[in-house]
């Protein structure tokens, strides 16, 4: 799924969509980087194994010119992508790629994998061992959480037992979490799940919770709020009105609705250009269908169907158009296409 390749099409639609649009400076605030031997036996998951067995700085810088050439990603906000693995050897790889001496590690910054059966003390002493700026959290290590379906999250009848994708904010963001975010000033990337995502009463009652509670612990909504399927964003956005401390980034989204709706309703500032590296690497492209969405990827598709041989790109290609069409919809400046793609995260990762 990942490609090791970047062939004419993408250089063709780079060159025609998405290069009029970029600017010169780019911190990617959503991007993962791991290595293979941090999985159980050595090995990724079945989704992972097309990528190499290293995913560091270096490969990041190199793969990322693909996407925006020219040396303009300078920084990023890095975090793991083993979940289920050794975290903590993922976590210490992150630390030491952000510390090294190269020009893109001085304008980074790191999250810390947490897993919500950690306790309070262990994250603090670990953030600041690891010099971390925030934490990552995930749905998948919900059922490490003794406390899953407390009446608190709204959720009704969840247990462990469930699919995790239909797990409440609390089940792997505890509010101790959140309150030892707020203790040191960090940054939090959540990747809400439950089928209508920020549509869903839960999910919204929980932000604004957590964000009304913990005012100097800063949310960042991934992937546009998990505006996969616009329309839930769309739908959603409303209950965040006026939150300080909810940020939204761009990764892996396919569809422009979801974007204008945060610049709509939260402003432009509070949206920042991510590509979810490694995922930014594979081909194809996300779709909203019905009241869900499907991930549509090259290697699964009948490229020849009906009237026209399909020529799939790269997915962070496929966002940066969707980004490109929500700016030129709204009639951004360029002063604040810029902010999204730097401003917006170097003042919120005190990068500059």
């Amino acid at each position: 799924m990942f490609s090791h390749e970047f062939n004419e099409a993408d250089q063709q639609f780079l060159e025609r969509e998405v290069l009029p649009f970029l600017p010169d400076r780019i911190i990617d605030a959503h991007a993962h980087l791991f290595c293979h031997e941090h999985y159980p036996d050595g090995g990724p998951p079945a989704g992972l194994a097309t990528t190499p067995p290293r995913l560091g700085l270096a490969e990041f810088e190199r793969y990322s010119e693909w996407l925006h050439p020219g040396g303009r990603v300078v920084g990023g906000l890095f975090f793991g992508l083993v979940f289920l693995g050794d975290r903590q050897a993922n976590n210490e790889f992150i630390a030491a790629e952000i510390q090294g001496d190269s020009p893109l590690a001085a304008k980074s910054r790191g999250q810390m994998i947490i897993s919500p059966d950690m306790d309070v003390e262990t994250i603090l002493d670990e953030v600041r061992r690891l010099g971390m700026t925030g934490l990552k959290c995930y749905h998948t290590m919900a059922p490490l959480n003794p406390r899953l379906g407390t009446p608190e999250s709204g959720a009704g009848s969840y247990t462990a037992a469930d699919p995790t994708w239909t797990a409440p904010i609390e089940a792997y963001l505890p509010e101790e979490h959140v309150a030892a975010a707020n203790t040191l000033g960090l940054t939090i990337t959540l990747h809400m799940v439950r089928d209508r995502a920020l549509a869903d009463p839960v999910n919204q009652a929980t932000i604004r919770r957590y964000c009304e509670s913990y005012p100097k612990m800063q949310l960042i909504l991934a992937h546009a709020a998990r505006g996969f399927n616009p329309w839930h964003t769309i739908e959603g956005i409303e209950s965040l009105r006026g939150l300080d401390n909810v940020w939204f980034d761009t990764s892996a989204v396919t569809e422009a609705g979801a974007f204008e709706a945060i610049v709509e309703t939260m402003g432009h500032e509070k949206l920042m250009y991510g590509t979810d590296f490694h995922v930014s690497h594979t081909r194809g492209r996300c779709v909203a269908i019905g009241d869900s969405f499907h991930w549509l990827y090259a290697d699964e598709m009948d490229l020849g169907e009906k009237h026209i041989t399909l020529q799939p790109v790269l997915i962070g290609l496929e966002s940066l158009r969707s980004l490109r069409l929500a700016c030129d919809r709204l009639k951004l400046t360029e002063r604040q296409v810029e902010d999204i793609f730097y401003g917006n995260a170097a003042a919120l990762l005190d990068i500059e």
